[in-house]
C-alpha cells in the first residue's frame, strides 16, 4: 500500500533508475520516434487513437455509462478519453476507490476499445473542483491561489508542496492499482495530468507563497533551455525576454520584467514543476506516456487570466518544454477556427502531436483527415457520448483506419494533408516531386452517398500519401486534386490510371477504375460530398 510517508524525492528516484532502462519489452505503452513521426506503441506495435473524449461527469457512474460503450465501438472509435476524479478516488483522504476505474476498464475490454484517463486532481479547466471534501474545506493546509487584493481563488496555488504532495500521493495510488489491474493487457494507454490547468480570473497567482518565489531567482534549467534555444522560441516568449536584454541571471522581474506576460511565464514554469512531480510519482509506479492538455489563447494578446494563466498555450510552450522531464506531450485542445495553426504552434522543438479535446461533427471528421496527416499519433473530439452527430466522424476513423499500417510505416515527408477553413477555397502542397492543386468543392454538394447527401457543402478535406514513385494514396471528400510538374523532369503531366478502393490489413483493394466524367476527363480527382473515399493514382510524365 502506498502511505503518504513516501516522499516525491523517493519516487523521483525510482523513476529515474527506470528511465535508464531500454523502452520496455513487455508490450507497455510507450513513445517511440521513427522517421520523424511519433508513435504510440502498444503490445510492440504502432498504435493510431482513433478518440472520443467523454463528457465530465459520464464515468461517474457506471450504469450510467452501459449504454454508451457499445455506441461508441459501433461509432468505429477504438479509444476513448474518461474522466478519473481525485475526489472519487480518494474521497477520505488515505481511503482509496478504484471501483469505478475497474469498472471502466472491464468494459471498455469487454467492447474492445482502449481507455486513456484524465486525471481530474488539482486542477481541471483551471478551477479546483474536482478535489476531495477534505482538500476544499481546509484552506491552511491546501492554500489557495489568490488575487491582487489577497482573495482566495477556487484553485489550489502551484507554489504548495503541501498541495502537490497530496494529489502525488493519490495519483501514484492510481497508476499503482491500473499497473495490478491493467498492466498485462494495457487497456490503459496514456494519461492526462490535470485538465487545462493554470489561473483563472487572475494574471498570475498573488499568494505569499507565489509572492516569495516571484522574488527569487529564475532557475538555471529554464534559463539555459531558452540560451540554447534562443533561435527557435515561439516569438511572443521571445520578444518579452528580448524587452529586457535577454538576461541570462536575475530575479523573474529582472529577467523578463513586469508585465502579464511576465507574469504568466512565471506562473507556467511553476504549474509545469508541480504537475511534472506529480506525473513522476505516477511514472514510478506504472511508466505508461503522460501528457498535459491546454486551454487555448481565444484571440491574439489574450492576457493570463482570461484562459488559464500558466497553462501550456504556445506562448509560454518553450518554458513547459524546459521544466518538465516525466510529461512527454504538451496537447492543444482545439475548438479556434483553425486547427492548421495551432497543430503547426505546438509542433515545436520535438513536442510530440496529439489533439485530445476538439469539435466533432463534421468539422471533426474533416479535422481528423488533416491531422492524421500532420502525424499526429491521437484525434479525440469532446462530448461524443451525447453527440448526435457522430457519423461524420466515424466515416473519418473509418477510412483513417483503412489507411493506418501506411500511416504507421512511412516517414513523415511521404505525406501531407489539407482541409478547408474559414474563407478557403483552394490550397496547394508539394509532395513527392509534385505540386498537387486543390480545390474545394463550392455550391451546391455533387451528390455523395445517400445518407450525406444532403448535409450541405463539406468542409472539405484529405490525406495525401506518396506510396511510391509517382504514385499516390489519397482519402478525401469534397475536393478536387490537380498534379502539376516540380521543377525538375518532364513538365507534362498525366493520369495514368485511378481506381477507388479499400485497404485490408494494408493490402489495396480496387473497386472501381476511375476515367471520364469521374476524373474529368482524365484532368484531376473527385472527391464528391461529404464522406472520405479512397483513390489510388498513377502518374506519368512527358515532354
Amino acid at each position: 500500500m502506498f502511505t503518504r510517508a513516501v516522499s516525491i524525492a523517493i519516487l523521483l528516484a525510482a523513476f529515474t533508475a527506470y528511465a535508464s532502462a531500454q523502452p520496455p519489452s513487455d508490450g507497455i505503452p510507450h513513445l517511440a520516434k521513427v522517421g520523424g513521426l511519433t508513435h504510440l506503441m502498444v503490445d510492440g506495435k504502432p498504435f493510431l487513437i482513433f478518440g472520443g473524449e467523454l463528457r465530465n461527469s459520464s464515468t461517474s457512474s457506471l450504469e450510467y455509462m452501459k449504454p454508451i460503450w457499445p455506441r461508441m465501438a459501433a461509432d468505429k472509435m477504438n479509444t476513448l478519453l474518461a474522466p478519473v476524479s481525485w475526489e472519487l478516488v480518494e474521497p477520505q483522504e488515505g481511503k482509496l476507490d478504484f471501483a469505478l476505474v475497474d469498472g471502466m476498464i472491464a468494459a471498455a475490454q469487454e467492447n474492445h476499445l482502449h481507455l486513456v484517463f484524465l486525471w481530474f486532481g488539482s486542477w481541471k479547466n483551471g478551477e479546483s473542483v474536482y478535489t476531495p471534501a477534505w482538500v476544499k474545506s481546509d484552506l491552511k493546509r491546501f492554500p489557495r491561489a489568490q488575487d491582487q487584493q489577497g482573495g482566495n481563488l477556487e484553485i489550489l496555488s502551484a507554489f504548495s508542496t503541501a498541495n502537490r504532495d497530496a494529489d502525488a500521493h493519490a495519483f501514484a495510488a492510481l497508476m499503482k492499482h491500473i499497473r495490478e489491474v491493467d498492466g498485462s493487457k494495457h487497456t490503459v494507454l496514456m494519461m492526462q495530468v490535470e485538465n487545462e490547468s493554470g489561473v483563472l480570473g487572475s494574471p498570475r497567482d498573488f499568494s505569499p507563497g507565489a509572492e516569495a518565489a516571484w522574488k527569487n531567482p529564475v532557475p538555471d534549467a529554464l534559463l539555459s533551455f531558452l540560451t540554447k534555444n534562443r533561435g527557435s522560441l515561439q516569438p511572443e516568449l521571445l520578444e518579452v525576454w528580448r524587452r529586457t536584454g535577454f538576461r541570462s541571471s536575475g530575479t523573474w522581474a529582472e529577467v523578463f520584467g513586469t508585465t502579464q506576460k511576465a507574469g504568466e511565464i512565471f506562473e507556467a514554469w511553476q504549474y509545469s514543476q508541480y504537475i511534472d512531480a506529480v506525473a513522476a510519482a505516477g511514472k514510478a509506479e506504472y511508466p505508461i506516456p503522460m501528457y498535459v492538455n491546454a486551454w487555448l489563447t481565444q484571440y491574439t494578446g489574450e492576457p493570463g487570466g482570461e484562459h488559464p494563466s500558466g497553462g501550456a498555450v504556445s506562448r509560454v510552450l518553450d518554458v513547459w518544454l524546459a521544466g518538465i522531464s516525466h510529461i512527454d506531450v504538451l496537447a492543444p485542445d482545439i475548438y479556434l477556427p483553425d486547427l492548421r495553426e495551432v497543430l503547426s504552434s505546438y509542433d515545436h522543438l520535438g513536442n510530440p502531436l496529439f489533439i485530445p479535446e476538439t469539435r466533432g461533427g463534421e468539422t471533426g471528421g474533416a479535422n481528423a483527415l488533416y491531422a492524421f496527416g500532420q502525424g499526429v499519433f491521437g484525434f479525440s473530439p469532446f462530448a461524443v457520448d451525447s453527440s448526435n452527430d457522430n457519423e461524420p466522424l466515424a466515416l473519418a476513423y473509418g477510412a483513417l483506419n483503412q489507411l493506418a499500417p501506411l500511416l504507421t510505416s512511412i516517414d513523415r515527408p511521404q505525406m501531407t494533408s489539407v482541409v478547408r477553413q474559414a474563407g478557403d477555397t483552394r490550397a496547394a502542397v508539394e509532395l513527392g516531386g509534385y505540386l498537387l492543386r486543390i480545390q474545394y468543392q463550392q455550391g451546391p454538394q455533387i451528390p455523395g452517398p445517400p445518407q450525406r447527401e444532403n448535409m450541405g457543402v463539406p468542409s472539405g478535406a484529405a490525406i495525401i500519401i506518396n506510396t511510391a514513385p509517382d504514385e499516390f494514396v489519397i482519402a478525401g471528400e469534397g475536393l478536387t486534386v490537380t498534379f502539376l510538374p516540380d521543377s525538375q523532369g518532364p513538365q507534362h503531366v498525366e493520369l495514368m490510371n485511378v481506381e477507388e478502393g479499400t485497404f485490408d490489413n494494408g493490402t489495396w483493394m480496387p473497386e472501381r477504375r476511375l476515367n471520364g466524367d469521374e476524373t474529368n476527363g482524365g484532368n484531376y480527382l473527385i472527391f464528391r460530398g461529404a464522406a472520405p473515399t479512397t483513390q489510388k493514382v498513377r502518374l506519368y510524365r512527358h515532354d
